[in-house]
């Protein structure tokens, strides 16, 4: 744990160092190739023996999608206070995914001239649902959700296989919730994979959403805006806390812990406050809670090297470090949290006063929890429902609007040395009417 005050003469390198974070290693983007061209390559035969590798489950090609009984199954298992809950991440993302839907417009600049947006949703997207200790069940939600409110016609679902190729009846549950019934037991890189390229018994989208690790990351960059589209190359979770002197040590304290649990051991929380007194009361709970994670080398190495308490002069300066920063989640625990809030240009999400954890987005709240991470938040928003859409510009004019503009545009193509571009526009000038 890393505790920094204005005093330290190291202050500054140590505050670059801290700003300064990437989603992956290059020896995880050279080893990440390999596998994605093997699959690209031989297909369902690499990604079955990748399955093997990295998931230890033996999957022929027909048991990489999940059966319908399976799936239609998976609810009788679910004790009905987990379906509630389910059902109202569900519900609630939806709702919100749905006001953010683009709608079609248009309108007249000049006489004889319409121009406008037409939207429609991107016909086949992948859901990636990430693997682990336990089961991602909020992800479905904040993926597949926003896919359905943005009226995505065909939504797929890859997540790692458990022992015997098992997927966690709460994950089938809810992506049978959000309508998604082409589910494929695959994970990581090879499952990113054969998204992309397509196999014999995958058939490739157009766009993979979804977090995922390292290795997951450095697939959906290789396959970026090539092959297929993508939500955004994440690296791992973050927060980042503005406090004063009127927060309350044990919600800062456990609000940071939240995300050095994720367990990849690279999860960044940091603390920024104009109060001396709060962070040792802050360092103090984090040592006394981190005995619970002992027994995990990925968070107690989080917490070691992730966690950062930082002593700053005024919320001023705070401000100015978080918007450099551009954090995935920013909270404010400060006594004039909403006035702070306006000022903050770049976070993934801001959550305002003491009351609006950063957990409670992560799963019921509304918007998507998938965000972007690593500082990018300064170039780059959350997961919405326009993410799933194209934009189409439309453009008509009549004969005379055209003629009105015809000089600009022919002399423009002049300009630019493209003659045929000039000759489309004069032909239609030229010709009289009635032709």
């Amino acid at each position: 744990m890393l505790v920094l005050t204005g005093s330290d003469k190291n202050f500054d390198k140590k505050l670059r160092a801290l700003l300064s974070r990437e989603p992956y290693t290059r020896e995880i983007e050279e080893s990440t190739r390999k596998i994605m061209e093997a699959v690209k390559r031989r297909g369902d035969v690499a990604v079955a023996k990748f399955a093997a590798k990295f998931d230890g489950v033996k999957l022929s090609s027909r048991r990489f999608r999940v059966s319908t009984k399976e799936i239609a199954a998976a609810g009788a298992t679910i004790p009905g206070h987990r379906k509630k809950a389910i059902n109202t991440a569900i519900r609630n993302v939806f709702d919100f995914a749905s006001r953010g839907v683009p709608k079609d417009w248009s309108f007249s600049p000049r006489s004889g001239v319409v121009l406008g947006e037409r939207f429609s949703p991107i016909s086949r997207v992948a859901v990636y649902i990430p693997g682990g200790a336990a089961p991602l069940v909020s992800t479905v939600a904040h993926t597949a959700a926003v896919a359905k409110a943005a009226g995505v016609p065909h939504v797929v679902a890859a997540t790692p296989p458990g022992p015997g190729g098992r997927i966690p009846a709460e994950i089938l549950y809810a992506l049978n919730r959000c309508g998604v019934r082409e589910i494929y037991r695959l994970g990581g890189v090879y499952a990113i994979a054969a998204l992309a390229y397509g196999t014999e018994s995958v058939r490739k989208v157009e766009k993979i959403v979804g977090p995922g690790n390292a290795y997951v990351a450095a697939a959906k960059k290789i396959v970026s805006g090539d092959v297929v589209g993508v939500d955004m190359v994440a690296g791992p979770s973050e927060v980042m806390v503005i406090a004063d002197s009127t927060a309350d040590p044990e919600f800062v304290a456990s609000d940071l812990l939240s995300q050095v649990e994720h367990g990849s051991g690279r999860e960044r929380a940091v603390l920024l406050s104009t109060s001396g007194r709060l962070i040792s009361k802050v360092e103090s709970v984090l040592k006394r809670e981190a005995l619970d994670f002992s027994g995990s080398a990925a968070v107690s190495k989080a917490i070691d090297e992730g966690v950062c308490l930082v002593r700053v002069s005024s919320l001023s300066k705070a401000i100015a470090i978080a918007n450099s920063y551009a954090p995935e989640h920013l909270e404010l625990h400060c006594a004039k949290a909403r006035s702070v809030s306006r000022k903050i240009t770049a976070a993934g999400a801001v959550f305002i006063g003491q009351w609006t954890p950063e957990p409670i987005g992560d799963f019921v709240a509304g918007p998507s929890h998938v965000l972007p991470t690593g500082g990018t938040a300064r170039f780059t928003g959350g997961l919405t429902a326009s993410d799933f859409t194209r934009r189409t510009s439309v453009l008509e004019y009549t004969r005379a609007a055209l003629r009105r503009e015809a000089v600009a545009a022919m002399d423009l193509a002049e300009m630019e040395g493209l003659k045929a571009h000039g000759g489309s526009v004069a032909i239609r000038v030229e010709r009289r009417r009635g032709r």
